[in-house]
């Protein structure tokens, strides 16, 4: 969801870089790209471990809580789908496509970034916190086949982060990348974008996918 359908990561980023700070060493970029598309576990380990900082019992949940009210402040403004987002997902509602977001976010911000996409379009969703594991590990898109009954094999994802495209693969979806370098078994889209997108062009790629 963040970064394919509505551009949040830069929001991210900047909370993350703040709790880097926080932990008393501001991440690199190399380091940042670490925490993308990861859980809040994840992004604290990355940055506990870049400060030379030992977590403490109780640090999840205090640092957690910071974290997400920081998000709640960035998050308040407007939210924007990505270009071709809504078209393409109308497009296929209207075809009865069942869709369902995943996303390592937990369910008390992903509800706005669902909201600004627009929640008519997806028959559920699975959130981060809702499975025992996050990407990328497979429990999500592994939760969200079976909550349409189907077989991931017929599953198509998209995704633009490693731990996603990951997760996804190691359930046995269909996976298209957004994004320049994709793990094995992710087909790179091309052009990485939804700008003229319909349920047909879907469909194609979902084929030419599954051919390979």
């Amino acid at each position: 969801m963040d970064g394919t359908m509505v551009d949040t990561e830069p929001l991210w980023g900047i909370a993350t870089y703040e709790l880097s700070e926080l932990l008393g060493r501001r991440l690199d970029a190399e380091q940042r790209e670490r925490t993308v598309g990861g859980s809040f576990g994840n992004t604290l380990r990355v940055c506990a471990e870049w400060a030379g900082v030992e977590l403490q019992p109780g640090d999840y949940e205090r640092y957690r809580g910071w974290m997400y009210a920081r998000m709640g402040e960035l998050l308040s403004g407007e939210l924007t789908p990505n270009p071709g987002v809504r078209e393409v997902l109308a497009s296929l509602l209207a075809d009865g496509i069942p869709m369902l977001v995943t996303t390592n976010t937990e369910r008390e911000l992903a509800e706005r970034c669902i909201d600004a996409v627009g929640r008519e379009f997806f028959c559920g969703s699975v959130t981060g916190d809702e499975v025992p594991n996050p990407k990328p590990a497979p429990d999500m898109y592994l939760a969200a086949a079976q909550a349409v009954g189907q077989d991931p094999k017929n599953c198509l994802v998209f995704e633009d982060s490693w731990a996603g495209m990951s997760a996804a693969a190691a359930a046995g979806c269909v996976v298209l990348g957004l994004a320049e370098k994709v793990p094995a078994g992710v087909v790179p889209m091309d052009p990485q974008e939804f700008v003229g997108a319909d349920a047909a062009w879907v469909y194609a790629r979902f084929s030419a996918a599954t051919s390979q």
